[in-house]
């Protein structure tokens, strides 16, 4: 026998015994008992979020459960069997589109409207002869005389013009008429000095609005300079109420929102406005900032200074919004998930990008569609059965890691 004949022999020989092997170890496990699953790792008894790759008892003396391939769950989807759902008190709520509100309470204070408030202080030198109102807190109308002045000045400019239009000099009288209109004389005290032709002593100062009398600095007698202010008039019928709203609430306060006031002095009684202006700075010592709701105000119950409470429900969105309850979110502290049921006792983590919360919901801006189911109930519960916090630990697309 040449030398390949030997070689070539020996490798059938080799041939049939391996297949002779294969098929002994075939005909073993068709015959008896099924191949025993291949244990991945053991999973705590009490559902706690830890394993081991090997048997081993937690600290009651309890076995860890064996979890076997097939068993396990992709992608960190998780398992709870019929009896536990039932038994954990599992309820699931839709997400949907909804329009939510965030109700924002704060306090403050009356104040004048600062666009209603005038004051008499008048361009020239002179002294009050008689006073015609004479105590603050007094109603005043419009063009109601208030105090009666001379001036010096006043006069000698109405003689100026009385000497200019007898000698015929028209631009010298228009001049010296146009000086009286400087000190705002009135029109018709200057259709008087045409009319007359005589230069009257005093002159009537009149409330240039209504209102009532805030403070009032002049006396009969005394003696003031241009620009020295002698009444501070407000006129009453608008006020606003400037609420100190905390910080976190800032961000949810627009002007034209609608404001709701009440006032402690008038139990029953409330009062609607709307938020005229946000103020750009914010109070470090209280870290609130002033907001500016302006209220009618006809029949002059709101005083300055009254104090006021002041409810606003501020628009979460343009429009509805998705949304899930509040007691749907779970918050790893590194990330915001809830768990969506896709079905057959199998329960996903999601992660969500969560909005603003208010009337018991929480906006939901990415991760979720609209018409998915969430739990809403149990779910603390559900991340204790089945190691969500595992499952969470594997978004960024790590794989489980068994210990």
């Amino acid at each position: 026998m040449t030398r390949s004949a030997i070689l070539l022999a020996a490798l059938l020989a080799g041939s049939l015994a391996a297949g002779s092997a294969a098929l002994a170890q075939s005909g073993h496990n068709g015959h008896g008992a099924p191949a025993q699953p291949k244990v991945l790792y053991y999973k705590n008894p009490m559902g706690l979020p830890d394993t081991s790759p090997v048997p081993k008892k937690d600290p009651m003396g309890m076995d860890y459960v064996p979890v076997y391939e097939g068993e396990d769950t992709a992608s960190g989807t998780v398992t709870i069997s019929p009896d536990k759902v039932q038994k954990l008190g599992v309820r699931t709520d839709a997400v949907t589109r909804r329009a939510i509100a965030r109700p924002v309470r704060a306090v403050g204070t009356v104040q004048v409207d600062e666009r209603r408030l005038f004051v008499v202080a008048p361009k020239f030198e002179a002294w009050i002869e008689n006073l015609l109102v004479d105590t603050t807190g007094a109603p005043v109308r419009k063009g109601q005389p208030l105090m009666e002045v001379y001036s010096p000045e006043l006069v000698l400019a109405q003689q100026e013009y009385l000497v200019a239009r007898k000698s015929g000099g028209g631009d010298l009288a228009e001049a010296s008429l146009q000086r009286l209109r400087n000190f705002d004389v009135p029109e018709e005290e200057i259709e008087r000095l045409r009319r007359t032709g005589k230069a009257s002593r005093t002159l009537t100062l009149r409330a240039a609005a209504g209102g009532v009398v805030l403070e009032k600095a002049a006396v009969k007698g005394m003696r003031f300079m241009p620009g020295e202010t002698l009444y501070r008039i407000a006129d009453l019928s608008g006020v606003w109420l400037i609420a100190d709203v905390f910080e976190q609430d800032l961000g949810f306060v627009k002007p034209g929102q609608e404001a709701d006031v009440t006032v402690n002095s008038l139990p029953g009684r409330a009062f609607s406005g709307k938020v005229g202006f946000v103020y750009p700075t914010l109070t470090a010592e209280s870290r609130t900032g002033r907001v500016r709701i302006e209220l009618p105000n006809a029949d002059g119950l709101l005083r300055p200074n009254l104090y006021a409470t002041v409810h606003l429900n501020a628009d979460l969105g343009a429009g509805a919004e998705l949304a899930v309850p509040e007691s749907a979110l779970l918050d790893t502290g590194r990330r915001q998930a809830v768990l969506v049921e896709v079905g057959e006792g199998r329960y996903e983590p999601r992660e969500v990008k969560a909005g603003a919360r208010a009337d018991g919901f929480v906006q939901i801006s990415a991760g979720l569609d609209e018409g998915e189911r969430v739990v809403v109930r149990a779910n603390f519960l559900i991340d204790s059965e089945s190691n969500l916090r595992a499952a969470l630990g594997s978004f960024g697309g790590a794989q489980h890691q068994h210990q």
